[in-house]
């Protein structure tokens, strides 16, 4: 942008006309202390906590997902479901539903927020998604589409068991 000549301070040529390169430099330093601040302060939210690999139950209790690293993102496959819920899924044609990824490449987006993508068996289609930790035993998960103008989310419940039956 600016082609440096000399050392010698010079005057600035543009919105600031007539600034010298020292004010230049002491409001440059400044803009970096800002920016610096800014993403160290981004860059901790960023560094939101992994979920750790637990159990998470939806709210219809027809679906454990269990949520871990795949990578150095994290992911959610089905643990267990009922019989309805395998019998949705093999109508479109899923032959088994636990395995399944329904959590697919989420990145940390904030202190307690994930973003990735939604996939919905029983539709057969993915969504963009967001992840967001309530509570140690609650999250918030919701799915989008035509860029988020339209959105459903759920609360899914962690539990320390797959159920029985």
């Amino acid at each position: 942008m600016f082609k440096r000549e000399s050392a010698a301070p010079r005057k600035f040529i543009g919105k600031g006309r007539g600034r010298s390169a020292r004010a230049l430099a002491r409001h440059g330093a400044l803009a970096a202390m800002a920016t610096m601040g800014l993403a160290a302060t981004t860059g901790a939210a960023a560094a939101a906590p992994a979920i750790p690999d637990a159990l998470w139950l939806n709210p219809f209790r027809s679906v454990v997902v269990r949520t871990g690293p795949c990578g150095e993102r994290l992911c959610g496959w089905v643990a267990w479901a009922n019989a309805k819920a395998e019998a949705d899924a093999r109508e479109h044609k899923i032959e088994r539903l636990v395995g399944t990824m329904l959590l697919e490449n989420y990145r940390p987006s904030g202190a307690i927020t994930w973003r990735g993508t939604l996939y919905v068996p029983d539709m057969d289609s993915r969504f963009s998604s967001e992840i967001t930790l309530i509570s140690p035993n609650e999250m918030k998960v919701k799915g989008c589409i035509l860029g988020g103008l339209f959105c459903k989310s759920q609360i899914w419940t962690r539990v320390t068991e797959l159920p029985r039956g």
